[in-house]
């Protein structure tokens, strides 16, 4: 019996707990609530109010989802204020319901969140937009439509493509829309673009007229004529009517709009009639769905739902797919066993103040079984592919781009965040690798406000009535490229003043100015300062003999260059004349004892591959001595008598005669120009020297030269000696005080023009040029740069060159070269190569058939002691080869060719 009784216990347990515990058998409601929060008078709750009701209706309808299972969606309507949409939203959490759809607004979905996450009661909102409202401090809150972080990066991202790099924005100033704000500003900086002014606007409906009118007077007066507009619709079209009456909405302005505009006429049967003159030529994005037949049926059925009264829009979709995404996971959520049941939290039970009625509201059970449902949920909607990613954002967020024409508007392209703009729908290009290269951006012709199609510049000169402060550096010397009028404070003549006022007069549009010396008079200021006094804003500008130099452009733009300013190395010299060993210059003394020796080594060759067939190379010590000597020195004017008559010397004499070519013709090109061009010396000769030795160096003062010097170039700062002007260098090159000066190449061709004493030796040894620097992403430094542009290719530019910097008698020295030219041993080192190569080769056959003759004599004769052998190896190298077979050869061969 025991045993009996222990085997039912086991299989009643058994059965409880693989049936009622993993509840496969536990019957399925007949209902389940999904509640449902948002305004249903807003433009985005009119229509999500249609949206959802035709949801529910469909999910019920569908026998494949929830069968035997109704959903219900209980609806209320909620204010968009913070404080009146919180209590509203806490009222509605006392409902038991799994899930809600909603919250709409932003302000409210932050603070309703956190008693979400409490009741774990997962929120679904399909308006609330809040780049901020993300999943590590709100864990129940699911956005089923696109954060506003993907609508900013598409605004950044089209600003970038016209060129814009200065933005202002106007926001309403709640979590919606300082939160965006904040998310453009960051897409912006990424592309080096930036938020130039922005303004925030009271939030609600009570805004005034008068209040608008005023923040527009405000951006009207700011640089930047690109704005970007992130409010809600009830001020949105105030905004835009106050702009039109301003004139704000003409030619030269660009407004960008958030979806909040798209949204609104979308939803507007007909338009409104004030759009074709407050909205004409507005960009508008709009949250893209792609086309199916499923989301055009849909469109043709809501005609018929709403009679025409309102339109569908993006959000209205998006809420619909939301009671679709919500439904499907109810279903799994049922289909896994879930049992609906609510327990009470007694962190609220235990709170004083019971008149709060906080009791009243309930944990659900399984609310976190549920929302892994949702996140884990994969289905086709109206508005696309409802998936989500590890950050849960849907996948593939992307805008479509409006241009509001009259009163309608035409898409002008899209945005992804696939591969950025685009005129192909995104999901044509999710097939191929992600692609956001400049080239690859791409939008259709807008028609922009004031009816053009030429894309507006973005920006003007702040209508402020200040002048642009433009400094400009106090120098001592170099009248010429920058001066102050004596007995003034902000008048400046010279090349660089003249090149700026050139360059401004070609601007489209006037730029008031005023000139503003930096510097105290008595010694040059220092470039850098002065560069890093545009970054920090103390001036507009700078103008004046500014080297471009890498580390000054991290800190600010400057422009075209308009004159080169390498460095070059200045010393004194002296003229060289001519004298009684004049002719020994063109070789280098190393080079003529290569020469001199190769004589007598292809001499020395020649005679022993000649002299045992050769009867000239023959005869006795002296005789044949002054033979080598004179045939080998006899080939430097091509008067050798001696023939040769060995294939190996005729090859080894080939090689000489060309290399006695190349040098006669090298050493007479060489000898007349020193006979006929006047020789400049000098001890130093390029910055080579300067590195090398302990020269001291003379600089200006101010420029970049001593921290290019020390920096770059490893020199010593004790060897450098600091000048005001170029014209204290000849004083000191002169009497000693300095070897050398490194200055920039303007400088130093004006002080050589003065000082026909010194000259520059050796090359430029960097490269720049003088420009005018602007604060970074300026944009008067393209437009000067283009204006620098035309001057040059004018010929203007040369003009006022020519009119400052003036040439002088010492010009006329210019052709003198500095240091005769000598051929030194590696100008020719590949012709003695080849010369010394076939003589080795040739001595090497030589001896090599030699060795093989002894070899044959030595066992005929049977030579054994060393003395006997080396007399009969020395004997066959004087021994005369038998030719008379060979001649008589070679005369056979002439008498059968005569005949």
């Amino acid at each position: 019996m025991k045993i009996l009784l222990f085997l039912e216990l086991f299989l009643l347990f058994r059965y409880l707990f693989l049936n009622v515990g993993t509840g496969k058998n536990v019957p399925r409601p007949t209902e389940v609530n999904v509640g449902a929060l948002f305004t249903f008078e807003s433009t985005i709750g009119r229509v999500a109010k249609v949206a959802i009701q035709e949801a529910v209706k469909d999910v019920n309808d569908d026998p494949t989802i929830l069968s035997h299972t109704k959903l219900n969606v209980i609806m209320r309507s909620s204010n968009c204020n913070g404080f009146i949409g919180t209590v509203q939203a806490l009222q509605f959490m006392e409902t038991k319901v799994l899930a809600i759809i909603g919250p709409q607004s932003s302000v409210v979905a932050h603070i309703i969140s956190h008693a979400a996450s409490e009741l774990q009661v997962p929120l679904l909102s399909f308006a609330a937009t809040d780049p901020t409202i993300t999943p590590l401090e709100f864990p129940l809150f699911v956005r089923t439509t696109q954060s506003d972080s993907y609508q900013m990066t598409a605004i950044a991202d089209i600003i970038k493509y016209y060129g814009w790099k200065k933005v202002t924005v106007i926001f309403v100033d709640d979590d919606y829309g300082r939160n965006g704000m904040s998310a453009l500003d960051d897409a912006l900086n990424e592309r080096r673009c930036k938020i130039s002014y922005k303004v925030g606007i009271r939030p609600g409906t009570g805004v005034s007229r008068s209040e608008i009118m005023d923040i527009l007077v405000k951006v009207a007066m700011v640089e930047s004529r690109v704005i970007v507009l992130h409010v809600n619709p009830s001020s949105g079209f105030t905004i835009l009517r106050v702009a039109n009456y301003l004139q704000m909405m003409g030619n030269g302005y660009v407004w960008i709009s958030s979806d909040w505009l798209s949204s609104v006429l979308d939803s507007s049967i007909p338009h409104p009639p004030e759009m074709e003159g407050t909205m004409h030529g507005v960009i508008v994005l709009r949250q893209h769905t792609p086309d199916s037949t499923r989301k055009s049926a849909f469109i043709s059925r809501w005609r018929n739902l709403t009679g025409g009264a309102f339109g569908l829009n993006s959000y209205g979709l998006y809420a619909y797919d939301s009671v679709w995404l919500i439904a499907h996971a109810i279903d799994a959520f049922l289909n896994q066993g879930g049992i609906i049941s609510y327990s009470n939290d007694s962190k609220l039970t235990n709170l004083k103040g019971n008149n709060l009625h906080l009791d009243a509201m309930s944990i659900f059970d399984g609310g976190k079984r549920l929302l892994e449902n949702i996140l884990q949920a994969d289905v086709m909607g109206l508005t696309g592919r409802l998936k989500f990613d590890p950050d849960r954002s849907l996948v593939h967020p992307a805008y479509d781009i409006l241009n509001v024409i009259g009163t309608g508007y035409h898409q002008i392209g899209y945005w992804s965040n696939h591969s950025g703009l685009s005129t192909r729908p995104p999901e044509t290009l999710y097939t191929r690798p992600p692609n956001h290269s400049g080239e690859n951006q791409q939008l259709n012709s807008v028609i922009w406000p004031g009816g053009t199609t030429t894309v507006p510049r973005g920006w003007v000169l702040p209508d402020s009535g200040k002048k642009l402060k433009i400094g400009v550096p106090i120098v001592i010397g170099c009248p010429e490229y920058v001066s102050r009028v004596p007995g003034s404070d902000n008048l400046f003549t010279g090349f660089c003043i003249d090149v700026f006022i050139a360059a401004i007069d070609l601007m489209p549009y006037g730029v008031p100015y005023e000139f503003v010396g930096y510097g105290d008079g008595h010694e040059n200021p220092s470039y850098s300062d002065l560069v890093a006094m545009v970054a920090s804003g103390d001036f507009d500008a700078a103008i004046g003999d500014i080297s471009i130099v890498t580390r000054r452009t991290k800190f600010v733009d400057f422009t075209q260059p308009y004159a080169e300013s390498g460095l070059v190395v200045v010393a004194p010299y002296k003229t060289l004349n001519s004298g009684p060993w004049t002719f020994l210059q063109p070789f280098t003394p190393l080079t003529w004892c290569v020469i001199l020796a190769f004589f007598i080594v292809v001499g020395v060759v020649i005679w022993i591959l000649e002299h045992r067939v050769n009867e000239e190379f023959r005869g006795s010590p002296a005789q044949q001595l002054a033979t080598t000597l004179w045939f080998s020195f006899s080939t430097l004017t091509f008067t050798h008598r001696e023939n040769t008559e060995s294939a190996a010397g005729k090859a080894v004499l080939l090689m000489w005669l060309f290399v006695v070519l190349i040098l006669t013709s090298s050493y007479t090109a060489s000898l007349t120009s020193i006979l006929t061009v006047k020789k400049l010396s000098s001890p130093i000769d390029g910055i080579d020297s300067l590195m090398a030795g302990n020269q001291h160096i003379g600089y200006q003062h101010g420029s970049y030269s001593q921290q290019y010097l020390i920096k770059e170039l490893n020199i010593s700062e004790n060897r450098l000696i600091p000048f005001n002007s170029p014209e204290d260098y000849g004083a000191a090159l002169q009497d000693g005080h300095i070897d050398a000066v490194v200055d920039e190449l303007p400088y130093v061709e004006l002080f050589i023009t003065r000082q026909c004493k010194f000259r520059i030796v050796g090359q430029e040894f960097t490269r720049s040029g003088w420009g005018f620097a602007f604060p970074r992403d300026s944009p008067l430094a393209p437009d000067m740069s283009t204006s620098i542009l035309r001057l040059i290719e004018t010929g203007d530019l040369d003009r006022i060159r020519d009119k400052w910097v003036t040439k002088n008698s010492c010009d006329s020295q210019n052709d003198a070269e500095i240091q005769s030219t000598q051929f030194e041993l590696k100008s020719f080192l590949g012709l003695f190569l080849i010369s010394g190569i076939a003589c080795l080769l040739s001595i090497c056959i030589f001896f090599a058939k030699l060795s093989l003759k002894f070899g044959h004599t030595s066992r005929v004769r049977q030579d054994s002691s060393p003395t006997r052998r080396l007399r009969t190896l020395l004997s066959l190298i004087d021994e005369k080869k038998d030719t008379s077979k060979i001649q008589e050869k070679s005369r056979n061969d002439e008498e059968s060719v005569t005949s």
